[in-house]
This record gives C-alpha cells, structure tokens and sequence, in this order.
C-alpha cells in the first residue's frame, strides 16, 4: 500500500492538482496532515476534490479557526483576514466535513498521524531539534507525520535517549529513502504555501510495503493562484509570499 501524504493545502487548488498529477500512479490512497483551507482562495474546491479521493484527513489549525473553534485573534491580521473571509465562502457539505475531522489518528500500528505535534496536535509547531525532541515521548510508533510549519524536515530520535534528535532537510524528486529502526517526526512540507525558500509545492509518497519515503516537489501555476486572490481582495502579503516559498 502506497499512500500520497500531503499537508496544508491552504485552500491553493492551482498547487493541489499538479501535485495530483505529479503523482498519479504512485500512490492508492491519501493520507491529509490538516488545513486544507485559510489563506487561499479555493476552500470548497480543495476539499470538494479531496473528497473524490480514498483518503483519511486530521484537522489543523486553520480548519478549526473557520469553524471557530479556535480565536483567530491569535492570527497574525492576514491569517486572520483569510479565515473570516473562509468562513463566508465555505458551503454546508465542506463545512460539515471539516467538523467531523479528528486531531489525530494512528494508521497500521506504524504511523500517527497528527498536524502540529503528537503534544499539542492543533497548534504546537516542531520547527527545531528542541521541540522535537520531547515529542518523541508523545507518540508510541516509529513514526509521526507532522504539518504545519510548511517546512520539510526530518527529525531522527538519538540512540542515546539524553541526546539531542537530529535534524535533517530532505532532497526532493531523488527517490524514496529506506525507512530505518530509529524513530522519525516526518514533515512533508506544505503543498499551498511553502515557507523553506522554495515555491513548488511540497508532498511526500509512502510505501508501506518497502518501508520507503520520498519527498517530493512539483511547480504549480502560482499566477493563477494569486490572480484569484488579487480578485477577492486578498492582503498583498499573502499572495506575493506564494511566488517566493516564505
């Protein structure tokens, strides 16, 4: 079983479909890491079209804060913007979806899947070795797919238990790497709003079977995207950040 793991789509369709296409044939089902709306445009569409996959999908951060379950007066004014404006736009099928969605799951006794941390599945962002590191006495399998920060990144627990985890930025497009004994936080980095520097949308194929990971990057048509939020009045900043990764 090969499943497609994509995270933070952010309501970005444009980005969403290359990397469907990108990755047709290659995976049998989808697994979401959350935020399939805010900051975008196209919140019905990403979800609409993700429902026409087998997939499993958590919830993130900005899914709750449109449904308000979150203060959005903790986003910065742009995030907040996006998600007010989400809020009016979202349709009764996607918003009841969104409702529904868990904050964490565990698939094939291997793999939890969460979209901040195991510790605060919601909101807590693993950015550095520190925060990683008490994560790893958070979850019981040998891996954890995290999202949010729209970074790539991979955290290897030490053999040493009073060692610092390791940290280590994937290469992209390379083919799939061998998943080891140590234990892994996984990011695969974010398909609608990369913020490492890099604007092509991020995703990642795994292999269950093999025992395999790839990151992987594809470009997307990232006028189109910005063209829609231009037409709905978007903040400036969050449409010009999409042609740079930040």
């Amino acid at each position: 079983m090969r499943y497609l793991l994509i995270s933070d789509i952010n309501a970005n369709l444009a980005a969403f479909e290359a990397v469907l296409e990108d990755a047709e044939g290659l995976y049998d089902k989808v697994w979401c890491l959350g935020d399939m709306v805010g900051y975008g445009p196209d919140p019905n569409e990403c979800v609409e079209l993700l429902l026409t996959k087998d997939h499993l999908c958590i919830a993130g951060n900005h899914d709750w804060a449109v449904l308000g379950k979150l203060d959005i007066d903790d986003f910065n004014p742009d995030a907040r913007f996006a998600s007010l404006w989400t809020r009016e736009q979202l349709n009764d099928n996607v918003r009841e979806y969104l409702e529904k969605l868990p904050i964490a799951l565990v698939e094939e006794d291997v793999y939890t899947l969460v979209h901040g941390s195991p510790r605060h599945p919601i909101w807590e962002y693993i950015l550095y070795p520190a925060v990683a590191q008490p994560n790893f006495k958070q979850f019981n399998t040998p891996y954890c797919f995290v999202g949010h920060t729209h970074s790539p990144v991979i955290f290897t627990e030490a053999e040493d238990p009073k060692s610092m985890c390791e940290a280590a930025v994937p290469e992209f497009n390379n083919g799939p790497v061998q998943l080891g004994e140590r234990r892994l936080i996984v990011n695969p980095g974010s398909v609608g709003q990369p913020r490492d520097g890099d604007a092509r949308a991020a995703y990642a194929i795994v292999d269950i079977e093999a025992k395999t990971f790839e990151h992987r990057r594809i470009p997307y048509p990232v006028s189109a995207t910005q063209e829609k939020m231009k037409d709905y009045d978007f903040p400036t900043r969050l449409w010009k950040r999409l042609a740079f990764g930040w």
